[in-house]
C-alpha cells in the first residue's frame, strides 16, 4: 500500500533509525578519511552529533512535528562535533524549519525541507567545497524538487532520492582530486547516506532495533560542589531544567528571568537557543524556579540534586582523589567532563582564553601562557559545540579568544560563538597546536580586540607545522605510495615524507619544512616517544641547522610521535 504522508510518529522512528544506522557504520566511515591516519573521525563525529539529538527525540512520548523540530534542531546543534557534524547539524536545522508547522509531510513538503536544509548548510560554511557532504545533499534536494509533483508515494520517492544520492556520492572523487587519488568517496557524504538509508528503512515499515539510543533523563550540564570541609552551602539544591519556548523570548525577558533566578539562588547558567532555554541554578526553592520557567513555556528534563548530601559523600573520598579533583577544578575540565561554574566574586576581566589541547605537556605549555580553560581533544572525537559553550560559561571575561588548534574544530567553535550573546567571542582559526601557541604569544593586553585579532592571525601565518604518525591502510596520495604501517610526515599542505621508521622520517620532514628564512624549530614529542630518542633527534637538528634555534618539549600527545613547528 502506498505511503502518501509522513506523520510525527513515523518521522520520530525514521530519525532514530537513521541515528542507529550511522552508529553501526561509523568505523567504516572513519576509514574513508583521505589521509590514512589513525585519527580519522568523520564517522564518530557525525554519530555523536546525531546521537545528541536522538536522545532528545527518544524522550518525546507523544511527538508532534513542532516538538520533533525543536529536539532535532537543538540537540544536533549543541552536540555538533567536527566539520562534518556541524554541517550535518545545519542540514537538520534547515530541514526542521520546514516541518515545525506541519501535521504531516507529503513528498512536496519533503522537497521543500530538503531545499531549506541545503540552503542553511551552505550558508553556515564560509567557503563551501564541492565533492563533499554538501554536494551530496544538494544533489538529493535537486532530485527531490524535480520529482515531488509527480511522485506522491513516499516509498517510491525515497527510493529515487537515495539512489540519486548514492550516484552523487560515487561522483565525489571526480570533483575532489584528492579523493580520487586516495581511492575513496567523501566520508561526510557517506555518513549522510547512511543516515538517510536508515530513516528510509524505518519509513517503509522495516523494523530496526534501536540499541544505541537511550532517552535523555537529565540535562547536559553536570555540576560539581566544592569539597572544602569548611565550605558553607548557602543554596542546597542544584536545579536544572529545559524550557520548550511557547512564546517570543526577547533579550529583555531573558534579562528579567536571570535577575529573578539570581534573587533566589546562585551559580546561574541560562543558555538560550531558538526554541529552548537550558537552566541551571543553585537554590533553596526549586519550585519557584520551575514556576518562573513555566511562564515562558513547558518544562522538560527537570532535575533536583541535594548538594548537602552530595557534599558529605564527597568528603568521604580519599585525599588523593580530592587533590586530583581540586587540581582539575582549578584549571578547568576536558572536553568529556563538565565542571560547574563557581560563584563569581570578582568582576569580569577584559580578556580570557580557551584552547583545545592534545596532551599533558601541551596542557602545561598553554597553562603557562595564561590560557584560562583547556578543552582536551581526543583521538577520534572532536569537542562539541556544547563543550565550547560550557567552556565559555567557565571563563569570567568580557572578551574570550578561542583557539581550536585543529581545522576540524573551527566550525564548532564558530557555532558556539554564534550562540553566545553575553560575551564577545573571537575565534582565532588555528589549525594546529603550534599555530595556537604562536597566536597567544602574539597577544598584547594593551591592544584592542581588533588589533590583537590581527596580530594573532598574522603570527600564525609565519608558522609551518609538521606531524609524524603512522598509516592505517594502503593508499596513494600526494604522489606518494603508502603502505599499512608506514611512518608519514604530514605538513600543512599534504604528506611530505614517507618512511619505515620514526627517526629518519622526522628528519626528512624537518628538511622539507626548513628554508633559508627559518629561525626557530620546535619539536613536541608524544607519549610513545622515549626522551632519549627525542634528544637524539634534537642533537642532529642542532648540528645541521646552526642558524636556527632548536627546542624540544614534551607534548604527551597520542597518535602523533612528533608535532613540529618551524618559524
Amino acid at each position: 500500500m502506498a505511503i502518501m504522508n509522513v506523520d510525527a510518529g513515523m518521522l520520530q522512528k525514521a530519525f532514530l533509525a537513521g541515528a542507529q544506522y550511522i552508529e553501526s557504520k561509523k568505523e567504516y566511515i572513519n576509514q574513508l578519511n583521505v589521509f590514512p591516519v589513525p585519527d580519522g573521525d568523520t564517522g564518530t563525529n557525525m554519530t555523536l552529533t546525531i546521537m545528541s539529538a536522538a536522545k532528545e527525540v527518544a524522550a518525546i512520548e507523544q511527538p508532534t512535528m513542532a516538538t520533533l523540530s525543536k529536539a532535532i534542531s537543538s540537540g544536533s546543534l549543541r552536540g555538533a562535533r567536527g566539520n562534518s557534524g556541524v554541517i550535518l547539524s545545519q542540514l537538520f536545522r534547515g530541514f526542521c524549519r520546514g516541518i515545525a508547522n506541519k501535521e504531516s509531510l507529503t513528498t512536496e513538503d519533503l522537497a521543500v525541507c530538503f531545499e531549506q536544509a541545503v540552503a542553511t548548510a551552505y550558508k553556515a560554511v564560509m567557503k563551501p567545497k564541492e565533492g563533499t557532504i554538501l554536494t551530496v545533499a544538494k544533489g538529493m534536494a535537486e532530485k527531490a524538487n524535480e520529482i515531488c509533483r509527480r511522485v506522491k508515494d513516499i516509498e517510491e520517492f525515497g527510493t529515487i532520492i537515495i539512489e540519486h544520492g548514492n550516484e552523487v556520492l560515487a561522483y565525489t572523487p571526480e570533483l575532489l582530486p584528492v579523493l580520487k587519488e586516495a581511492g575513496v568517496v567523501d566520508s561526510g557524504g557517506q555518513g549522510l547516506m547512511e543516515v538517510l538509508q536508515g530513516a528510509y528503512q524505518a519509513l517503509i515499515g522495516k523494523e530496526i532495533e534501536i540499541t544505541a539510543i537511550e532517552p535523555e533523563t537529565s540535562g547536559k550540564f553536570e555540576f560539581t560542589v566544592e569539597d572544602d570541609p569548611n565550605a558553607e552551602i548557602t543554596f542546597g539544591y542544584c536545579t536544572e531544567f529545559i524550557i520548550m519556548l511557547e512564546q517570543e523570548y526577547t533579550e529583555e525577558m531573558e534579562a528579567e528571568f536571570k535577575e529573578y533566578l539570581s534573587s533566589i539562588g546562585d551559580s546561574l547558567v541560562v543558555v538560550s537557543d531558538d526554541d529552548i532555554v537550558k537552566v541551571h541554578v543553585h537554590t533553596n526553592h526549586p519550585g519557584l524556579a520551575f514556576e518562573k520557567g513555566l511562564t515562558y513555556g513547558s518544562l522538560t528534563r527537570m532535575k533536583i540534586d541535594n548538594m548537602r548530601e552530595e557534599h558529605q559523600e564527597k568528603l568521604a573520598k580519599a585525599a588523593g582523589q580530592k587533590a586530583a579533583a581540586d587540581s582539575t577544578q582549578a584549571k578547568g575540565v576536558s572536553a568529556t567532563e563538565t565542571a560547574g561554574p563557581k560563584k563569581e566574586v570578582e568582576p569580569a576581566k577584559d580578556y580570557g582564553f580557551i584552547s583545545v589541547t592534545i596532551g599533558e605537556g601541551i596542557n602545561e605549555i598553554f597553562d603557562g601562557l595564561g590560557v584560562d580553560y583547556l578543552i582536551e581533544g581526543r583521538k577520534t572525537m572532536n569537542p562539541s559545540t556544547e563543550d565550547m559553550l560550557n567552556a565559555i560559561e567557565q571563563v569570567n571575561a568580557k572578551t574570550i579568544f578561542i583557539l581550536p588548534n585543529n581545522k576540524n574544530i573551527i566550525l564548532a567553535a564558530q557555532q558556539a560563538q554564534s550562540l553566545t550573546e553575553d560575551k564577545e567571542i573571537v575565534v582565532i582559526p588555528s589549525k594546529t597546536v603550534p599555530q595556537g601557541i604562536s597566536a597567544i604569544i602574539a597577544f598584547d593586553p594593551s591592544q584592542t580586540t581588533e588589533d590583537n585579532t590581527t596580530s594573532m592571525m598574522d603570527a600564525m601565518s609565519y608558522v609551518k607545522t609538521g606531524q609524524i604518525t603512522y598509516a592505517v591502510r594502503d593508499t596513494s596520495i600526494d604522489g606518494k605510495t603508502i603502505k599499512l604501517g608506514d611512518i608519514m610526515g604530514i605538513g600543512d599542505d599534504g604528506i611530505k615524507a614517507v618512511g619505515r621508521d620514526v627517526h629518519s622520517t622526522t628528519l626528512e620532514l624537518v628538511d622539507e619544512l626548513v628554508d633559508e628564512d627559518s629561525e626557530l624549530i620546535c619539536l613536541y614529542y608524544g607519549d610513545e616517544v622515549q626522551e632519549d630518542d627525542a634528544n637524539s633527534v634534537l642533537d642532529i637538528l642542532e648540528k645541521k641547522y646552526k642558524n636556527c634555534d632548536v627546542e624540544l618539549h614534551y607534548g604527551g600527545q597520542p597518535i602523533y610521535y612528533y608535532v613540529i613547528s618551524v618559524e
